[in-house]
């Protein structure tokens, strides 16, 4: 697939500026965190329980399963915010790193934490080995999730290197070919949108992923109550991400769905912040955010760009 290196791009389409790149990325690392802190609020509900409750949910006001404070977010943008720290101090994606960061962030007892991901932290800590076995029933979302500090600091990296970075990562806990395939797909699919692609190029890779691997075609039958399974997760993204046109009414629309309304909605948010920019997020929104994770999300951002600016380092070998 295609990524602007900087050079032009296929479609004669103009390259974004610096500061346009800038904006992306934080409205994609401030879209993961609205989308988590907007959708913790309706996880594991039907949309009948939602609607009975709240209507339609538009408003960041916390509560939930968790009972989570207004503006305080889970294990996405957590996990996440961990990698990018990891990534940041060896300056690359080390395998041995982020095992180690996702074991101290488990160490600090996080309100929320998926079944899989605790399994593959256990494993490395009994191990020391960063890789759990290939296991076609670890196809959950927890690595797509968390995969954003790898976009931000490999967008300009070769395919095979972006690729190599991403299943360092997702290893660490799920080992599933079908999850690789996903996760794989939507990080090209962000950093294409990091890079200005247009929303059908965003469309056909999503359709070239349906097509290598069928269980994720999706269609107009709308996905409701979407589960921790990767396949149901990104078929609930791809629909509201295609079929609305702002950034608001993509995290409405997917958050109010229920199920894992949290991941469902970090990863629509981290999409279409990518997509839309910084500038369209909802002022209340980023407001509402707790503002140690604003502040978190916005420095990190701008320290993995500098790093793929460098473009001097390689990706450590397991």
């Amino acid at each position: 697939m295609f990524r602007s290196r900087g050079v032009g791009s296929p479609s004669g389409g103009p390259v974004p500026l610096k500061g346009d790149l800038q904006q992306r990325a934080l409205g994609a690392y401030l879209g993961l965190a609205v989308g988590d802190a907007l959708g913790a609020t309706t996880e594991f509900m039907t949309p009948g329980e939602i609607r009975e409750r709240h209507g339609v949910h538009r408003k960041i006001s916390g509560g939930g399963w968790l009972r989570l404070k207004p503006g305080q977010v889970t294990d996405d943008t957590e996990m996440s915010l961990a990698l990018g720290r990891s990534i940041v101090e060896r300056r690359g994606v080390d395998a041995g790193a982020v095992a180690s960061a996702f074991s101290e962030w488990m160490r600090g007892q996080p309100v929320d934490m998926g079944n899989t991901v605790r399994r593959g932290i256990l494993h490395f800590r009994t191990t020391g080995q960063t890789a759990v076995p290939e296991n076609e029933y670890d196809a959950g979302n927890g690595a797509c999730m968390r995969f954003l500090p790898v976009a931000l600091a490999y967008w300009n990296a070769s395919d095979e290197e972006l690729m190599r970075a991403s299943r360092l990562q997702s290893h660490v806990t799920h080992n599933s070919p079908l999850a690789d395939a996903g996760t794989e797909t939507l990080l090209s699919m962000v950093v294409a949108a990091l890079t200005g692609r247009d929303k059908a190029s965003l469309l056909a890779m999503a359709h070239g992923l349906a097509e290598r691997h069928p269980a994720y075609r999706f269609d107009r039958r709308r996905v409701e109550n979407p589960s921790g399974y990767i396949v149901h997760t990104l078929q609930a993204v791809f629909q509201a991400f295609f079929s609305n046109d702002s950034f608001e009414a993509i995290l409405v629309d997917v958050v109010n769905r229920g199920g894992d309304a949290d991941t469902t909605g970090a990863i629509a948010g981290m999409l279409a912040g990518a997509f839309h920019g910084l500038s369209v997020i909802p002022a209340s929104w980023r407001k509402a955010l707790n503002p140690q994770v604003r502040k978190a999300c916005e420095s990190q951002t701008i320290e993995l760009l500098a790093l793929a600016a460098e473009r001097d380092w390689a990706i450590p070998r397991i």
